[in-house]
């Protein structure tokens, strides 16, 4: 349906001093601060975890040598997404004058438009990342404490019983994130890189990162999780997260959560011969998912 003069009326009339409600600040692009981005040449792409070898064992002498055998763990997929919008202005509307002063905001409009639903899209992945009906290439949802392992063991990037962000469950989390392995139980040495959380949370990690001693103790310790450089890249306010208290920390772990980008979002008009009407119309085509779940570790908050 076009925009037409009905529905801009105020703005035929003489006396009208100001135009409103079309220009408010957006959050830069949050999502950038999880996942990491590559472009994308096919219509889906599929990722899949190796399994390498178990740890070596003692050949006796005389005894003949063990082999071991590789394999395909699992493989995680990315189904691309179209996602479009546009509107239109009717062509007495223009003829009225009306084309000049609506067409950059609403163009401004629209961009806002595909960046809110991109951080959203981004977002609902963690979200989403507690309940079982969303899994993953290994069969469960991104947070649990029973990832499968090809040795038959199992990690967990979730805590065991769910706990609210304070300085005891973040290092209990730093300390489970050492505890790793790959498929065949060998550790993998992963690290913390970064604590994602929502705006009600920010004040809470700044006194657990920022502080030199530690929060909430009469005690004159060091605050032991920034002594030691635990979350080195420190926090991020993600304003779309759903959960007041859920929290999450990105990892070192390559190939974890990614975005994958198969059409850039793209800008176009034209006119409806019909009509008269010209359209404007923004498009892009991408995909949010995890490949590796150790790329991340959650909590849903102890609430």
């Amino acid at each position: 349906m076009a925009i037409s003069r009905a529905q801009l009326l105020k703005e035929l009339l003489p006396g009208l001093n100001a135009l409103f409600g079309l220009e408010y600040e957006s959050y830069g692009a949050e999502y950038k601060e999880i996942y990491e981005t590559e472009t994308s040449e096919r219509s889906f792409e599929e990722e899949t975890k190796l399994s390498g070898f178990s740890a070596a064992p003692v050949k006796n002498e005389g005894s003949a040598i063990s082999y071991d055998n590789g394999q395909e763990a699992w493989t995680a997929r990315y189904n691309h997404e179209t996602i479009a919008l546009g509107f239109s202005l009717t062509e007495e509307a223009i003829e009225d004058n009306l084309y000049d002063s609506l067409s950059a905001r609403y163009t401004k409009a629209l961009a806002r438009a595909m960046a809110y639903t991109k951080e959203t899209k981004a977002a609902a992945v963690l979200n989403n990342g507690f309940n079982s009906s969303y899994t993953g290439g290994d069969g469960v949802e991104l947070f649990s404490t029973a990832h499968p392992l090809v040795s038959g063991g199992t990690n967990s990037n979730e805590p065991t019983t769910a706990a609210d962000l304070n300085e005891t469950s973040l290092e209990a989390a730093v300390i489970q994130i050492a505890a790793w392995t790959d498929e065949r139980g060998l550790l993998i040495a992963a690290k913390p890189r970064k604590l994602i959380i929502p705006p009600a949370l920010q004040f809470t990690a700044t006194r657990l990162l920022e502080t030199e001693l530690r929060v909430g103790t009469a005690d004159n310790d060091i605050n032991a999780i920034k002594t030691n450089g635990s979350i080195p890249e420190g926090y991020a306010v993600n304003h779309f997260l759903t959960d007041t208290d859920a929290w999450f920390l990105t990892t070192d772990v390559p190939n974890g959560l990614k975005h994958f980008v198969r059409s850039p979002i793209s800008n176009s008009m034209d006119g409806d011969f019909d009509t008269g009407n010209v359209r404007y119309k923004s498009r892009e085509r991408y995909s949010f998912g995890w490949s590796d779940p150790l790329g991340m570790y959650g909590s849903p908050g102890a609430a």
